[in-house]
């Protein structure tokens, strides 16, 4: 962010956060970002100053260094891109389903689907008000892309609700049907899955990837 060549303190970093990165990485806290560019002011990619002009309160503003330049071109450039990782807690609720009621899942995700909804709007009007400047258009283009990427979200969840109603229509017929061999989920269950999936062969191969 620092690379941008303005002058910021920790606390306009901390709402441009807010505005763009959230989106898609995460939301820094205050005292994190204020961690990182003591850590970067260290190893001389950042400088600092006290800015001393406002007279209710002096605050420390951030600019990066050539060294700092030639460190972040390089990262964004050659350093190797990791595999995005997923942690999605929705999907951790309903893997343990057995736990809990699908009424109760639906109720979840249909909150869910409120939640992204509004994030997607937000994005989306932060898109918009980056379009007037031309040199933030990298900037909207990553705006635009969570937009989507949040609609999708939406889709998915809702197409999850009637995954649901499937589920719990296929395991009602499975409890009423003997030689379905029913039962509630038990330890090592998983283990048959993944030796029934090594003898079908799945895998790379089968699946064209």
């Amino acid at each position: 962010m620092l690379s941008y060549e303005e002058e910021a303190s920790g606390y306009d970093l901390k709402k441009w956060a807010d505005w763009s990165i959230r989106y898609f990485y995460w939301s820094p806290s205050h005292s994190q970002i204020y961690s990182e560019l003591k850590k970067l002011e260290r190893h001389g990619f950042a400088e600092s100053r006290v800015d001393s002009d406002n007279p209710l309160r002096e605050r420390r503003l951030y600019r990066i260094t050539s060294a700092g330049r030639a460190a972040v071109t390089a990262w964004a450039g050659y350093a190797p891109v990791d595999r995005p990782v997923l942690k999605h807690h929705l999907m951790l609720r309903v893997m343990f389903g057995h736990l809990s009621s699908p009424t109760r899942l639906k109720e979840i995700l249909r909150d869910h689907i409120t939640d992204v909804s509004r994030i997607e709007r937000e994005a989306a009007a932060d898109a918009h008000g980056a379009e007037f400047r031309p040199d933030w258009r990298y900037s909207q283009i990553v705006l635009n892309w969570a937009q989507r990427h949040y609609a999708g979200e939406r889709s998915l969840a809702r197409q999850l609700i009637e995954d649901i109603d499937a589920a719990e229509a296929t395991l009602a017929e499975a409890a009423n049907n003997e030689k379905a061999g029913y039962s509630p989920p038990v330890p090592g269950r998983w283990r048959e899955v993944e030796q029934r999936v090594r003898e079908a062969g799945t895998g790379d191969t089968a699946t064209g990837l």
